[in-house]
């Protein structure tokens, strides 16, 4: 049975291509108000874990629920709790970022003064507000990161779920981005996908570390002295 205060649950879940198994038999529950790092390397199902979480694939077998939504059966419900920063994010080039922001703040179902109260709110938690008027195709890598989980946050998500959220960033960027999602700990759950240890290590409280689809092991960071030893003996 999941704890009271899980907000997110992966009970059992297994998702296969033909006989092929992208993710195996995982079991996961993430507390509100953490950070969880799915730590593993290219091809581990870190990826196809969270898409099932959002509603973008459907499990073969086990459950998925999120702040106590079935993604199967009451997709809907679970999304609206849902902000999603794909590792390649669809920015539409030609928007300026508030208009970006604002369309996407429409299609979450806000309007009028809700709408630009959500977008304002948003932008400054992610710290936009010198850019707003910028389109997007003239903004560093950094900053496009930075809309893209803007406007996943201008909702108020329960959860906020990342895939590999430092991805193809400079050393400036990814300190930045990685202060950002400490920031937002506590506010939104936040699980996070990663291949590098070290930035796991950094950001997230706890570690789920996955390989071929099996989840090896889940682990407190404090209680964690050498990740990287600890990945080692596991891979």
């Amino acid at each position: 049975m999941s704890a009271p205060s899980a907000v997110i649950v992966v009970d059992n879940v297994a998702k296969f291509y033909g006989r092929v198994a992208a993710v195996r038999d995982v079991t996961l529950e993430v507390e509100r108000g953490e950070v969880i790092g799915l730590l593993g390397p290219n091809g581990s199902g870190k990826t196809t874990l969270l898409r099932m979480l959002t509603g973008y694939l459907s499990p073969s077998s086990g459950r998925l629920r999120v702040a106590g939504y079935d993604t199967v059966r009451e997709p809907m419900e679970a999304r609206r709790r849902i902000g999603y920063v794909p590792e390649s994010v669809p920015l539409y080039a030609h928007m300026r970022v508030r208009e970006f922001l604002d369309f996407m703040a429409r299609l979450r179902g806000l309007r009028g003064p809700e709408a630009a109260a959500a977008v304002a709110r948003a932008a400054e938690r992610v710290n936009l507000g010198e850019v707003m008027r910028a389109p997007i195709r003239t903004l560093s890598r950094g900053y496009r990161q930075r809309v893209a989980i803007a406007q996943a946050l201008v909702h108020r998500p329960d959860v906020l779920i990342l895939d590999e959220p430092t991805n193809g960033l400079d050393p400036r960027q990814i300190i930045e981005t990685r202060s950002l999602i400490q920031a937002l700990a506590g506010e939104h759950t936040v699980l996070m996908s990663s291949h590098i240890l070290g930035e796991v290590e950094k950001i997230a409280g706890r570690v789920a570390i996955l390989l071929r689809g099996r989840l090896l092991a889940i682990r407190a960071i404090a209680d964690t002295p050498d990740l990287e030893a600890l990945f080692l003996s596991l891979t």
